[in-house]
């Protein structure tokens, strides 16, 4: 394990000419707003290392290598380790191979874990032995480190395989824009603008209620972020939903916060709030069993799950006229061929 600043830069410059970097990282999320990075695992095809992060002050060497221009990111289920990166270097991949999304693609079981694939792949069983282990604790146990390493060991060997069936069936440029969706930085700094959406229970308000509810989310989540600590320590959902239905009240304190912090986004005074409890009717019932039909003809045509290319919710809210679902862009509305217009 790497845990000096002169060891770092011995294995950063070992890998100086590798462009396809097996990424995998370890953090703690249980007190803080903010990822805690505890390690990032890192294998190329000549080199695997984890490197204690706890332990090095300067992380340069390593940002300067992950976020070159023609690296390429092989991560499975990214998201969660670029944001981990991301709020110590405030950078995201130039390229990125997420093996997760690229075995949906392929039609493995949905959300399929990487001990899952890698067993399915190369015939490796991988122990799970410290899925739960608090990754501050230091010195850490050997078994923990070789448990990192294992998360990172077969990755490269997982791309290849995966990379070479999604072009024998024609879905290369698919992972492609698949992976390009975790590469918006709204996904890791989003505004607090849409913060309501994280509040349980809010769908059942009101709309008379909406944009109070949505300013106190934005309030908590600018709380959380200025504070670091995880956002229902600030204010929990049920407690929102009290304040906004008036049940419970604010301490004066927390008011005059609140007051500020709106009168300082004036922006959040007019809160837009797109949300729609409508039930649907018995006519837009049917005529979503009929898509539904016809994304799961077309999705076995493809190999897909049918939900890869479109949920129930999705195809209510293009029945209720809504155009930027994700079904009407990229291979998605190639591969529908303009059928699914035709058929509402």
């Amino acid at each position: 394990m790497i845990q000096t600043q002169k060891q770092l830069e011995n294995f950063i410059h070992s890998i100086r000419n590798e462009t396809h970097l097996a990424i995998d990282t370890e953090f703690k999320r249980t007190s803080t707003y903010y990822p805690v990075l505890c390690l990032v695992q890192i294998a190329t095809k000549s080199n695997t290392d984890c490197i204690d992060v706890l332990a090095i002050n300067d992380l340069t060497p390593l940002f300067d290598k992950l976020y070159q221009d023609e690296c390429l990111w092989i991560v499975h289920s990214a998201r969660q380790d670029i944001e981990a990166l991301y709020y110590l270097s405030n950078k995201l991949p130039k390229k990125l191979f997420d093996t997760q999304i690229a075995a949906s693609l392929l039609n493995y079981p949905g959300q399929i874990s990487y001990q899952a694939l890698t067993e399915s792949l190369q015939n490796v069983f991988l122990e799970k032995a410290y899925t739960r282990l608090d990754w501050t604790t230091r010195p850490l146990p050997d078994g923990a480190i070789e448990y990192a390493l294992d998360d990172v060991r077969y990755l490269i060997k997982n791309y290849f395989q995966l990379e070479q069936q999604l072009e024998s069936e024609g879905k290369l440029n698919w992972i492609s824009e698949e992976s390009n969706y975790l590469l918006d930085v709204q996904l890791y700094n989003p505004p607090v603008d849409n913060a309501w959406q994280k509040v349980k229970g809010f769908s059942r308000l009101a709309k008379k209620y909406h944009t109070y509810a949505a300013q106190l989310a934005a309030y908590r989540e600018q709380q959380a972020k200025s504070k670091n600590k995880p956002r229902k320590w600030i204010m929990a959902d049920d407690k929102l939903i009290a304040y906004v239905l008036g049940s419970e009240k604010l301490s004066k304190k927390a008011e005059d916060s609140f007051n500020k912090f709106i009168a300082n986004n004036q922006s959040l005074e007019s809160i837009k709030v797109m949300i729609s409890n409508k039930i649907p009717t018995k006519a837009e019932k049917m005529q979503k069993k009929e898509l539904q039909k016809l994304i799961q003809k077309i999705a076995n045509k493809y190999n897909l799950d049918d939900k890869i290319i479109a949920n129930g919710k999705s195809l209510l809210s293009f029945i209720r006229g809504d155009r930027s679902v994700i079904f009407l862009k990229g291979w998605r509305y190639e591969i529908l061929q303009g059928e699914i217009e035709n058929a509402k």
